[in-house]
């Protein structure tokens, strides 16, 4: 199905908060045009972009700053021929907590103008801090209706009491149906294609599971630094900035049970059941580092003790994944910038075959490989026979790539099918609140009894203990960081 095939929404009046910020020069306005192009936008929409009158635009000076993002971040650019109209569908207003009525007055202009009963769409692009106030504006302001949803940006919190607590607030004002947590790792094609992978190839769901399967790995290295990102990043941490928000959705997809149908209830749904049986993390089994130079950052503590990178053993405690470690890590100023998924398989008794290669590493022979970095890859390592007169095995790999097999153009980038899906008021891709409570009170014993963490170089893999977390088993990178 190409992406003009997919259902068109209903009639929309979008506000996003936060518009003159980062996300939404990055991703949002950029995204909302390409869906245009790709006619996945609304047959009538509104996009009025709002942040404090501080930051006040005037529409003018709006649709320019759209028009800049989209020409340095754009999959389409301005000057293809739809952007005049994209144009004419955007405004700015002011708003800010206590000050919504000017607001209030151009959604309802917008709507005059739509006709009809157009739904409502508010993208919350602003800092953690901000969402529980803005979330209470909605609705002291009237705008939030029966007919409107509301995307929440990550994190959903910073622990169970506040997440706990940010739940009630959202609630007080939207009904859970209408919530949209918004993870642009589960828009990825490369992500959602596990679910193919697995559940539609009578090949690998037999063995996907503890009798096959003796480790997974889910690895999201960064090369760059918090790159002045100091005042979210130090009070954030590696942990709660990409574990619970990213990686713990992804081992959701991994682990879970084959599900009735591909609906929001039922894939929500398996995958809770993964939350459910996750054992609290045990701290012996987690490694916190913290790249040499950070605390030099501008607006770092001296003394800080945040964590940059993060690795841990995770355990599903169920039928399927009983004794199989779910290891995870995830970092800053690490080796390579990469997103994989390794799940090694048990290994068969080799003494028929007199002769390994020597440069093959111990511990790791057979694995599935899947890159979810757009645009994405799936690998098969196997052991084989080297040509020549004598029994010597040697690594060999099947590899479906993407970007070779099918056509690009066809692809949405993360946040523009999430945002797609939110106007069609499909979840199935977003998190529940009951899932992202879950995540937090498995996280509790490593948030409230922290280990210290270890310095490591920049451009290395971390800390020397992060190898002895897996052992004996490898990890799939740095070995394979460039394949």
């Amino acid at each position: 199905m190409t992406a003009s095939e997919l259902p068109r929404p209903d009639n929309h009046v979008i506000v996003i908060f936060g518009a003159t910020g980062d996300l939404a020069k990055r991703k949002l306005l950029p995204g909302a045009f390409h869906l245009q192009v790709a006619g996945l936008m609304p047959r009538d929409y509104r996009i009025i972009g709002s942040a404090p009158p501080s930051f006040a635009m005037t529409d003018e000076q709006f649709i320019e700053h759209a028009r800049e993002a989209s020409a340095e971040f754009g999959i389409t650019t301005p000057d293809h021929p739809a952007w005049a109209e994209f144009t004419r569908h955007l405004s700015f207003s002011a708003a800010e907590p206590g000050n919504a009525a000017g607001l209030a007055e151009a959604v309802q202009r917008a709507e005059k103008q739509i006709g009809g009963n157009p739904r409502r769409l508010f993208h919350l692009a602003v800092p953690p801090a901000a969402f529980t106030s803005m979330v209470d504006m909605l609705g002291d302001s009237g705008l939030a209706t029966d007919r409107s949803r509301v995307i929440i940006e990550k994190p959903f919190g910073t622990d169970l009491a506040s997440s706990r607590a940010l739940n009630r607030a959202v609630h007080a004002v939207f009904d859970e149906s209408q919530v949209f947590r918004i993870d642009h790792f589960l828009g990825k094609e490369s992500v959602d294609n596990i679910l193919a992978l697995r559940f539609a190839n009578g090949l690998l769901e037999p063995m996907w599971n503890r009798d096959y399967i003796s480790y997974a790995q889910i690895d999201v290295p960064e090369t760059l630094t918090i790159a002045g990102r100091a005042n979210f990043y130090d009070a954030t941490g590696a942990y709660r900035d990409m574990v619970v928000t990213h990686l713990f959705q992804v081992l959701g997809f991994v682990a879970m049970e084959p599900p009735v149908s591909l609906s929001a209830r039922h894939l929500r749904a398996e995958k809770y059941k993964v939350y459910e049986a996750l054992r609290p993390l045990d701290v012996r089994h987690a490694v916190r580092g913290q790249y040499k130079g950070y605390r030099s950052e501008p607006g770092v503590p001296a003394d800080s003790g945040t964590e940059t990178m993060v690795a841990l053993r995770a355990e599903v405690d169920n039928w399927r994944w009983h004794g199989v470690p779910f290891y995870l890590r995830s970092g800053k100023a690490l080796g390579a910038s990469r997103q994989v998924i390794t799940l090694g398989m048990h290994e068969p008794p080799l003494r028929m075959f007199p002769v390994i290669r020597s440069d093959q590493p111990t511990g790791r022979r057979n694995e599935i490989v899947i890159d979810f970095a757009d645009p994405g890859s799936i690998s098969f390592k196997f052991l084989a026979k080297v040509p020549g007169p004598d029994m010597i095995l040697g690594a060999s790999q099947l590899a479906f790539r993407y970007s070779e097999s099918f056509a690009q153009a066809n692809a949405l980038e993360g946040y523009e099918r999430l945002i797609h899906l939110a106007m069609l008021g499909d979840q199935a891709l977003f998190t529940s609140a009951e899932g992202i409570e879950r995540l937090w009170e498995v996280s509790t014993p490593l948030l409230d009894n922290p280990p210290p963490v270890q310095p490591y170089d920049p451009g290395s893999w971390g800390p020397a203990s992060v190898d002895k977390l897996v052992a004996p088993y490898r990890w799939h990178l740095p070995e394979d960081a460039g394949t």
